[in-house]
């Protein structure tokens, strides 16, 4: 029955904005945070967890300590897009999707064919030198053993948001003002308990807050749709003649 009105609150909606967390990218085979099998659960060996490693101050302080975790625990160079990618990109084709909004770093929206997408935690594909602002690609990265380093000396940062640092003003702004436009408001894969995922739905104001997670988040009272499923299923099923 969920499915059934989704499908119909998505043909008859041209205003829809999609926020997405980690579970959107776990049917990629990337690995999440903090599930059973995610990343903050892992035993890695060491005195540091991820949430110290993947900090500002890690970073500065233990620079080839942070690359050596961040290339083996952060990149998956060979993940694809899944169901859910498709989908949403082919809903922004026909006007209907006005945003992505991403807590992801991987990419793979834009690889899907997404053109708005917005990131809040950046992503693994942009890095600048910290000296200089030139730009390296991700394979510079990937291919650099030890420090990443510009011509100019400085070391190479990954346009990603550690722990310690603040979002970016202007993505943050973009994605407050489409979701208080929006008319519908998707949310998939993301517990909804962890700041700005929880910050950010409070801008809503439209008329149909979807909710799609394996899981319950705490705003499920708040939501006309509740699918406790994956985001791909679900996605790929109400938009069946759209793909």
């Amino acid at each position: 029955m969920s499915i059934d009105k989704l499908k119909e609150i998505i043909k008859s909606s041209d205003n829809i904005v999609f926020f997405g967390g980690a579970g959107v990218s776990t049917e990629s085979n990337i690995p999440d945070f903090r599930s059973a099998n995610g990343l903050y659960n892992e035993d890695i060996n060491g005195c540091y967890s991820p949430e110290e490693i993947l900090s500002h101050t890690f970073f500065m302080k233990h620079t080839k300590d942070f690359f050596d975790f961040y290339k083996g625990k952060m990149i998956y160079k060979d993940a694809k897009p899944n169901s859910a990618h498709f989908s949403l990109a082919e809903l922004e084709k026909l006007g209907k999707l006005k945003a992505v909004i991403t807590q992801n770093i991987d990419g793979l929206h834009q690889m899907a064919g997404s053109k708005n997408v917005l990131e809040l935690h950046g992503s693994i594909y942009r890095n600048y030198c910290m000296r200089c602002g030139h730009f390296f690609d991700l394979e510079y990265i990937i291919n650099t053993s030890g420090i990443p380093k510009c011509n100019c000396g400085g070391i190479i940062k990954p346009d990603v948001v550690l722990y310690e640092e603040s979002l970016n003003d202007d993505v943050i702004e973009t994605s407050i003002y489409s979701i208080s436009k929006a008319n519908v408001l998707i949310i998939g894969g993301t517990s909804l308990s962890v700041y700005p995922a929880s910050g950010l739905v409070k801008f809503f104001s439209g008329k149909h807050l979807i909710l799609i997670n394996k899981t319950s988040t705490p705003y499920d009272d708040y939501a006309e749709i509740v699918i406790n499923d994956s985001v791909g299923k679900t996605l790929k099923s109400v938009c069946p003649d759209t793909l």
